[in-house]
């Protein structure tokens, strides 16, 4: 086993390196997403790759780990706010391929649609 230990920065090229690396060779590529402090500086450097050119996130889809119940998505605290903000209002992504659980009316049902979402795009 090999153990490296990294910068913030280190982390941030490495994760954003390898998510540019799979979305170039896989254009269906599905993402699994983050919210909080800890992913924005791979979003920033995701940004930028898209800004250079280095990758277009057209084709590809995405899946948010979680969100606040009650909050509309219009809320600067929900975290599809969140991510609009940090990454999907500054690269070529369709937002209808972004996916955030939705935290409004019956959520046990919204969870429910939201796993059976998942498992429909490969799990």
């Amino acid at each position: 086993m090999e153990i490296r230990v990294l910068t913030a920065q280190e982390i941030n090229d490495e994760v954003s390196s390898r998510i540019v690396s799979l979305v170039n060779s896989n254009k269906n590529a599905i993402l699994g997403l983050a919210t909080g402090s800890t992913p924005v500086g791979v979003y920033k450097k995701l940004i930028e790759a898209y800004k250079n050119g280095e990758v277009s996130f057209k084709t590809i889809r995405s899946f948010n780990l979680d969100e606040y119940i009650g909050l509309e998505e219009t809320n600067d605290q929900s975290y599809r706010y969140f991510m609009n903000n940090n990454l999907s209002d500054h690269i070529d992504i369709d937002k209808k391929n972004t996916k955030v659980p939705c935290g409004l009316g019956d959520v046990k049902a919204n969870a429910i649609a939201y796993d059976k979402a998942i498992d429909e795009a490969g799990g």
